[in-house]
């Protein structure tokens, strides 16, 4: 989507719109929606509770950290575009890049899909040196400070509470501490306390929706011999609840991440995992599991019970000074790896927003805009996961038609390069799926078999 008319970043649109931001949470959107507004404020100040440490380690509140995390390709240029040079110090710090096209197995309904024609790059690393690399970049300019251990206490608001005008924190040494702000980020994640707020002081709260999927994950990490660059991603399909990913990291090492749907869980000890891999519909991530040397000491398990989507665009009165970002917003099912690369198309969204009017009625621009990039993404996720029957919620008009129709693509870039290559793309969030409607592509889907092969 970034090549389909989402405007990259151009930092010489920005000029400077107030003196002091705030962002809440360190995580990947916070970060980004940190170095975005360093572009219009005098100072930035990003705070967590967690240790920020230059290590690519863990943060105790991101216990999903551990398991499997894929930058697409928004994401890839984003941050390429945030901070010259990222590619580079990734690779450097032993992260890899790989072709989507070549070295990730992509198996969905009964196959693989067939290798594109095209290169497409696609980083691999581990959650923390992804964020590490962001950490260090930001930690290194001068206006913006990264304030560990803080815990976020309150909104600081004017009397009517129209405004928001700041933070309250706990430091770290236990003192309570005020921040004033022009503007506030809101990027704590899913456990957001901001409706709540909005509610205690007569807002109306977004409508939230929320589609339970009931999904289970357990990770393991496994040695990898360095020259093998190769990953693999198992997709369930009905009546197939269960997947798994493996995807080379830094450090010579596979993240192998199993996965079920509806209560069908993964366990979190060897015996079960092997036991639970032998099952997948492809035996590739079990002969993994079998062939090479384990490096977990333990196995690592994350419950994720539903989606969760919050319209705030569809708010008619806000507080000023105030906007939400990232998991605060919309959770997706993590299956499907479009968290990171979500924050960082949002993140952009607020640079143009910024850019565009400065303070006016940012919230109401930035949601807005957020909203059309949330819900192209929003489809596709809970689409997928109502192929399921027992997956429960609201679901979006047309997606069983939808399915169908994908079901058919899905089959054909089995054995069709061209539409392999179309796929990927918008599973890649690099192009809209309204171009796998395209006539070279739809040809080839709804094209009586004998024909279809030989337009291949």
């Amino acid at each position: 989507m970034i090549s389909s008319g989402h405007p990259r970043y151009d930092a010489d649109r920005v000029s400077r719109v107030g003196g002091h931001a705030v962002v809440v949470g360190a995580s990947m959107a916070g970060l980004l929606a940190g170095r975005v507004l360093a572009d219009a404020f005098r100072t930035v100040t990003i705070i967590d509770r967690d240790p920020l440490p230059d290590e690519a380690v863990a943060r105790p509140s991101v216990p999903q950290a551990d398991h499997v995390h894929v930058m697409l390709e928004p994401g890839r240029v984003i941050l390429e575009d945030l901070f010259p040079g990222y590619g580079e110090e990734l690779l450097s710090s032993g992260g890899l890049g790989i072709d989507n096209a070549t070295d990730l197995e992509y198996y969905q309904r009964g196959e693989f899909l067939a290798e594109g024609p095209n290169r497409l790059p696609m980083y691999c690393a581990s959650r923390p040196l992804f964020e590490r690399i962001v950490r260090r970049r930001l930690a290194e300019r001068d206006d913006v400070t990264l304030r560990a251990e803080c815990q976020f206490t309150a909104y600081d608001f004017d009397g009517s509470a129209s405004r928001i005008e700041g933070v309250r924190i706990a430091n770290s040494d236990g003192c309570n501490e005020t921040l004033a702000a022009d503007v506030v980020v809101d990027a704590t994640g899913r456990t957001s306390r901001t409706p709540a707020w909005l509610e205690r002081h007569h807002y109306a709260p977004p409508v939230e929706e929320e589609v339970t999927v009931d999904l289970a994950y357990s990770t393991l990490v496994l040695e990898r011999p360095s020259a093998d660059r190769h990953g693999v991603m198992i997709v369930p399909s009905p009546p197939d609840t269960r997947g798994g990913t493996a995807i080379p990291v830094e450090d010579d090492r596979w993240i192998v991440t199993l996965f079920g749907l509806h209560g069908d869980h993964p366990p979190t000890d060897a015996a079960g995992i092997e036991r639970f891999a032998r099952r997948l519909p492809t035996p590739e991530i079990h002969r993994l599991l079998e062939t090479h040397e384990w490096v977990s000491d333990d196995v690592r398990q994350y419950p994720f019970p539903s989606s969760r989507r919050r319209r705030y665009e569809d708010l008619h009165r806000f507080p000023d000074g105030l906007l939400v970002i990232g998991d605060a917003i919309a959770s997706f099912n993590p299956i499907y790896g479009q968290g990171m690369s979500v924050a960082a198309l949002e993140a952009i969204q607020l640079h143009h927003a910024l850019a565009d009017g400065g303070l006016a009625d940012l919230a109401s621009r930035f949601f807005d805009r957020v909203g059309d990039v949330v819900d192209t993404v929003w489809r596709m996720a809970v689409g997928a996961d109502f192929e399921f029957a027992d997956t429960t919620g609201p679901k979006p008009l047309g997606t069983d038609l939808l399915n169908r129709y994908l079901a058919r693509v899905i089959e054909t870039a089995q054995t069709d390069a061209h539409v392999s290559d179309r796929f990927a793309r918008v599973l890649r969030l690099e192009e809209p799926p309204p171009t796998l409607f395209a006539p070279s592509v739809l040809w080839r889907v709804l094209a009586p078999t004998e024909v279809g092969r030989r337009v291949r």
